[in-house]
């Protein structure tokens, strides 16, 4: 086999002619390496500094350093420098009208001057360059920087050595186009957790900040939202002469649209409630407005209750909700005729009462309660919920937690809220 064009050697890293086609072997796998490191990495500063500080080590040069241009202005800025004392990080260079670089950016070719002290666009950096080469960064044909490299010998680069650097400047542009998307996704990411969790603090100042204070009854109460917001809702609006409207609700959908509508629909049932002295009326007028304003396909399911005090009588209203739980001696689910969801159509909403004994408890709750699965797809359901409540110790928070180990500890899947109505 005949000998390598030179590329490194021991001294400056460049290989003589006289050097064995095995040792040039072995360069390439080096750079092969270096190019895979490269195009690992997805931090832009420390990928920049990676290419500039080894690339500068194997290839013995007096100057590497990659431009980029700037999104909104005709310039390239200084990413990644190595051996450049008269241009920091953040200089800038016209394109077209200012050194190599310049001229490179604007006609997307590889420039080599063999003797930089002839070259028309040289500007000089170190006193000791002779040769420089600068090579375009493209991806897609669209030129995103340089990369430049400088050696103290005059005509330093031989043909072969400018192929392979031209293949290494193809690493670097993946490379950095995949660290810029990387970065960019991370922004968006963390501007979108940011609003999420933005609007989860303003959801959680629209739930009542304490249950209200209804002699002869308490309240429990849990929230868990399947993402950062949630469509389920539970309220308390005090009715006066000691009457308490109890609202649990779902909106279709999760997220930050259902969060919106469930946000409205609070607003509009809180302004109905005093006007109208039944859940069934209260309903029907709520309806009649969503159904106005609400986007097709959305709606929401509800249970209104309202809780008098003073005769210890509950009455209730659905809206295509879950039956409530009742628990007493003898708990079971009441047939609580319900009407059409929300939203959907026109509809009445049938009442039911009755009265709360001492030691009778009422659950209202939503089906990301009883629909949660585990990994064998078996849902929690009805016949496991009130089983949770036959225990003396059984609270809302502690249903919460029994449905997570169904689902063997995983997040549940669709939000889950339940108000409990202790009678005493």
């Amino acid at each position: 086999m005949g000998t390598i064009p030179s590329f490194v050697d021991n001294q400056n890293g460049l290989i003589t002619p006289t050097q064995s086609s095995c040792e040039f072997v072995q360069i390439l796998m080096k750079l092969q390496r270096a190019a895979q490191l490269i195009t690992s990495t997805l931090d832009l500063d420390q990928l920049l500094d990676r290419v500039v500080n080894d690339l500068a080590s194997s290839l013995g040069t007096v100057e590497v350093a990659i431009w980029l241009r700037h999104p909104e202005t005709d310039e390239m800025v200084l990413q990644g420098v190595r051996g450049c004392k008269m241009f920091k990080k953040g200089s800038r260079l016209k394109i077209g009208r200012q050194g190599i670089v310049g001229q490179v950016s604007a006609t997307g070719r590889m420039h080599y001057a063999p003797d930089v002290r002839l070259d028309p666009y040289y500007i000089a950096c170190e006193p000791e360059t002779r040769s420089e080469v600068s090579i375009p960064l493209k991806i897609g044909g669209r030129v995103i920087g340089v990369f430049s490299v400088d050696h103290c010998e005059t005509n330093a680069f031989s043909e072969n050595q400018l192929l392979v650097l031209e293949a290494l400047a193809g690493h670097v542009a993946v490379a950095i186009e995949n660290a810029r998307l990387f970065q960019r996704e991370r922004l968006e990411r963390e501007r979108m957790q940011l609003e999420a969790d933005e609007a989860r603090v303003m959801q959680q100042a629209l739930f009542p900040k304490a249950t209200p204070f209804a002699p002869g009854f308490a309240f429990e109460t849990a929230w868990h939202p399947a993402g950062s917001v949630a469509g389920d809702w539970f309220d308390f609006i005090d009715l006066g002469d000691g009457r308490h409207g109890i609202v649990l609700a779902d909106v279709s959908g999760k997220g930050m649209s259902a969060a919106l509508l469930m946000s409205a629909t609070r607003a509009i049932l809180r302004s109905l409630a005093k006007l109208h002295p039944s859940p069934g009326e209260t309903l029907a007028h709520l309806n009649q407005i969503l159904l106005e304003d609400f986007p097709m396909g959305k709606f929401v399911t509800m249970i209104y209750a309202v809780l008098d005090t003073n005769s210890r009588e509950l009455t209730i209203a659905s809206a295509g909700h879950l039956r409530p739980l009742l628990i007493n001696s003898h708990s079971t689910f009441l047939d609580v005729e319900p009407g059409l969801p929300l939203g959907l159509a026109a509809s009445s909403y049938p009442e039911h009462t009755l009265t709360l004994e001492a030691g009778t408890h009422m659950l209202l709750y939503t089906d990301g309660i009883t629909e949660a699965t585990n990994r064998h797809n078996e849902e929690y359901g009805a016949a496991r919920l009130l089983d949770h409540f036959q225990q003396p110790d059984a609270c809302v928070n502690g249903l919460i937690e029994e449905v997570r180990q169904h689902g063997h500890g995983a997040d549940l899947a669709d939000d889950a809220t339940a108000v409990l109505i202790r009678s005493r």
